[in-house]
């Protein structure tokens, strides 16, 4: 049925028209601005916890669905994560602000590590979410604008491509793709090349302006669990179609500001790990890699500590020698193996010693009662009195211990969350779904606030502890 559809679409989309091209010219390094997906929304910090683990468990039902049809005809289905013929499970979280066209018009793009298409909604729709106050991108508008031809090596490098008709002559031959991922969200389209423009400012305005004209998806029909304030997604994987391959850099970074806050952050392509200037304890570990799902950055997880105790991860999920994790910008919550994970639940059941509750309407796995004397002091926690003194609410540390040496410390605010009206706390991690060979994924929550730099030339990943606003950040790049 999914490739029935997908055929029908194709056929529908033939019909769509294209038009001109322009060549940019390439220059430095680029810099664009990055938001958390509900910034500005004015939304209470439970119900952005709520809305980004009710995302995060949706895709992870619709991601356990499809591994069982897998399992039950194995012949016709692909992998969930299968190269080229998707990405992996996008929750939409961090987007990246740019601009399309000539002249240009604003997209704001989710940045996912975990898949390579770069794509955006286009009119005509035949099937799109809602983007809210961004227009759909109409390719008719933009004088830079070229359908790519279905003859041409960049439309046989995708999976799934076919030859749609375009523009004035039945002999010019436009290539329709159809692009999936983990979550059964999908896209179909016309590949095309426009120019991309890329700044810190909104609508990329402002100083630093670059330009390139680059390949990428004209979705027409996209339907899966998209957010009102996105209009596509921006692939940071290691494929050829990604934004970073695209560009021919050899690094990029990205620094996520906390979720509760509405400032703006930003992300990098091109600008070499060494002028980036982080402060902080700076540590680095190696990026491996998997043939098998060769567009994802994986890392080799060694351990995980709470408080005292160190929790090996077992030899048997390291899968090709040491590659044991992914970490991934476009996954929310930080998910683990289930056996590892109930290991790390149950020792913060044990030292945190306070009871287990539960939060009614909540997607969060573990949540702690708190004192009924608590009241919050800080963003870093709750205080409460206890025989006449103050005393913080014991939280264990947690550490993942990474290739290389390198251990990453989370602070208190990446993986716990007090809610104040509620009076819980809760653990923000959660258990992979699915059975079989399950992987650890490092989700975007638990790099808040950290600078994480990819230094694709040398397969390095390097981390610090950062203040991620714009106007903090701007004077390292």
């Amino acid at each position: 049925m999914k490739w029935q559809l997908a055929a029908l679409l194709l056929l529908l989309i033939a019909l769509l028209p294209a038009s001109g091209a322009l060549s940019v010219p390439a220059g430095a390094g680029i810099v664009a601005r990055l938001t958390h997906v509900d910034a500005g929304r004015g939304l209470a910090r439970p119900e952005l916890v709520r809305r980004m683990a009710q995302r995060s468990r949706a895709r992870r039902r619709l991601l356990s669905h499809d591994e069982k049809e897998e399992a039950a005809d194995r012949p016709v289905r692909a992998r969930v994560r299968t190269a080229g013929a998707g990405g992996g499970i996008v929750t939409n979280e961090y987007l990246v602000h740019l601009s399309v066209g000539t002249p240009p018009r604003p997209v704001a793009l989710t940045l996912d590590t975990g898949s390579d298409l770069v794509w955006t909604q286009c009119a005509p729709c035949l099937n799109c979410f809602d983007q809210g106050a961004i227009p759909v991108l109409d390719p008719a508008a933009s004088s830079t604008h070229a359908a790519v031809r279905c003859d041409a090596p960049v439309c046989r490098a995708l999976p799934f491509t076919s030859c749609g008709r375009g523009g004035s002559s039945w002999g010019e031959r436009s290539c329709v793709y159809v692009y999936h991922y983990g979550d059964k969200s999908i896209t179909v389209g016309k590949l095309a090349s426009d120019r991309f423009t890329f700044g810190p400012g909104d609508n990329a305005d402002g100083g630093g302006v670059s330009e390139r004209r680059l390949t990428f998806g004209c979705g027409h029909f996209n339907k899966g669990i998209f957010q009102a304030n996105e209009t596509g997604i921006a692939g940071f994987g290691r494929g050829r179609w990604s934004l970073p391959s695209q560009l021919g850099v050899t690094s990029f970074s990205y620094c996520f500001t906390s979720m509760f806050e509405s400032t703006s952050s930003l992300v990098t392509l091109g600008v070499a790990p060494a002028e980036l200037h982080l402060t902080g304890q700076v540590q680095s570990t190696p990026l491996l890699r998997d043939p098998s799902q060769p567009s994802l950055y994986f890392l080799s997880l060694k351990a995980i500590t709470v408080g005292a105790t160190r929790i090996p991860i077992p030899e048997r999920r390291q899968r090709l020698r040491e590659a044991s994790a992914i970490i991934d910008s476009g996954a929310s919550i930080t998910t683990l193996p289930e056996d590892v994970y109930e290991a790390v639940k149950a020792e913060f059941v044990a030292q945190v010693g306070l009871p287990v509750s539960a939060v009614e309407g909540s997607a969060l796995d573990l949540c702690f009662a708190l004192p009924s004397a608590a009241a919050p002091k800080s963003a870093f926690g709750w205080r409460w009195r206890g025989r006449g003194r103050a005393m913080p609410v014991r939280v264990p540390r947690l550490v993942f211990h990474l290739g290389g040496g390198a251990d990453w410390e989370l602070p208190r605010e990446n993986y716990v969350f007090e809610d104040y009206g509620a009076r819980v706390m809760c653990l923000v991690l959660d258990a992979a779904t699915g059975g079989g060979d399950q992987t650890v994924v490092i989700g975007n929550y638990q790099q808040q606030n950290t600078h994480v730099v990819y230094d694709l030339e040398n397969d390095v990943l390097s981390f610090a502890p950062a203040r991620c606003e714009c106007d903090k950040l701007v004077a390292s790049v």
